[in-house]
């Protein structure tokens, strides 16, 4: 099992603690979070990292493509990345 480093940066919590009228904390903490899973799975998959050349490499990334995705918090704008 991977673990991960998820990273946030400052106007991220901003965004969490004061609130914004137009989107929720709640809601855009958990679309970075995911935004940032899905990016490690993609490494993940195809055995090296973004840009990087390995012999283990297993596929190759393709870009991604948006999401919409519905949850209880609002809807979450995805990335999510295209292997191949």
């Amino acid at each position: 099992m991977t673990q991960l480093q998820i990273t946030l940066d400052e106007q991220l919590l901003h965004q969490l603690f004061l609130g914004n009228s137009k989107e929720s904390g709640m809601n855009i903490l958990l679309e970075t979070i995911l935004n940032q899973v899905l990016k490690a799975q993609a490494g993940e998959q195809v055995s090296a990292e973004k840009y990087e050349r390995s012999e283990a490499r297993t596929d190759y990334r393709n870009g991604s493509y948006p999401r919409q995705l519905k949850t209880r918090v609002g809807t979450l704008s995805l990335n999510v990345p295209a292997c191949a």
